[in-house]
């Protein structure tokens, strides 16, 4: 599981005396520990022990980690902001190392193919069913906005 991995990588981080590893892991940790915390919240009785979050919820954790910090880097470079820019940029880094290979174009449409082949989607009308099945299988290793693209495209011609 991936908390027990950045804890490992924490404690190797801490030993090697790495600043930004030390400082995103513990970020990690922190909000996989606030997960664990609204899951057990919504779900369990007083008394009970914290929430164990499933492989899928510790890497819908790390994305948005990911996602925030993408977020921050360009606005931070449209604000010429260099050196926080830089810090943003080593952090998501180091949390992508923790989540799965982006896709290349090829391997995304080979992907996409084979679930419209599947689906029997002919036109802009049967994207909603593509869509549902391709975030499903594709989550954490293509971005939505580039699958619904691609698939609006497909679907077209």
């Amino acid at each position: 599981m991936l908390k027990e991995r950045i804890a490992e990588d924490l404690k190797t981080a801490m030993r090697n005396q790495s600043e930004v590893r030390r400082r995103t892991l513990r970020s990690l940790r922190a909000a996989l520990r606030e997960k664990e915390l609204d899951e057990h919240q919504e779900g369990e009785p007083e008394g009970e022990p914290s929430a164990v979050l499933t492989e899928q919820q510790e890497r819908t954790v790390l994305q948005k980690q990911a996602k925030q910090r993408r977020e921050s880097l360009q606005q931070y470079e449209e604000a010429g902001r260099d050196d926080l820019a830089e810090k943003e940029r080593a952090e998501l880094a180091v949390i992508e190392t923790y989540l799965p290979e982006r896709l290349s174009d090829e391997e995304l449409e080979r992907e996409l193919r084979e679930i419209i082949e599947r689906t029997g989607a002919t036109s802009q009308a049967d994207m909603g069913q593509v869509m549902g099945e391709a975030m499903e299988r594709l989550r954490g290793r293509a971005q939505g906005r580039r699958v619904q693209q691609r698939v609006q495209e497909m679907l077209s011609g």
